[in-house]
């Protein structure tokens, strides 16, 4: 197995790309679309540092299928990236960065991709071999995506 691993999936927004920004530059948005946040209802989560940007953070603890973990933002470039440092207690302990990148659709609108990437552990590498990460993952990121997707582009009724 790879001594690292990364994943990506990427969507269309047919918005600004501050409004897409504001999804993920602000971590209190992230309950409306997360597909965790859905995988577990009842996950205890506590938001610290500034309301978005950098040190914006968050700390979840949940079931089993989200276990327990920090979220912290360590790079924020407005319309454009959103770094960063993800790392899990429950059920694997690890360390991954997760990066947004926002840029100009063609045809308009805003292209976003989301990718997380990191160092594959002896756990990681025995469970890869039962397990596709890519697709594991990939899937969460695609609903999530959708998921916000349909948060930006929704109307706005008077």
């Amino acid at each position: 197995r790879p001594a690292e691993f990364s994943v990506t999936r990427s969507a269309v927004i047919a918005a600004p790309p501050s409004a897409v920004f504001s999804q993920v530059n602000v971590l209190k948005n992230w309950h409306a679309w997360s597909p965790w946040a859905k995988l577990d209802p009842a996950m205890k989560v506590t938001y610290s540092g500034p309301e978005s940007g950098v040190g914006a953070a968050y700390a979840w603890s949940g079931n089993n299928q989200v276990g327990e973990g920090t979220l912290d933002i360590f790079e924020s470039k407005p319309d454009e990236t959103v770094r960063m440092r993800l790392e899990f207690y429950k059920p694997f302990a690890g360390v991954n960065e997760v990066a947004f990148q926002l840029r100009p659709a063609t045809g308009g609108g805003t292209e976003i991709s989301w990718t997380m990437h990191g160092k594959n552990t002896f756990l990681s590498k025995a469970i890869g071999l039962f397990m596709n990460m890519d697709k594991m993952v990939g899937g969460q990121f695609e609903q999530g995506l959708a998921a916000m997707k349909a948060i930006v582009e929704k109307p706005i009724t008077p």
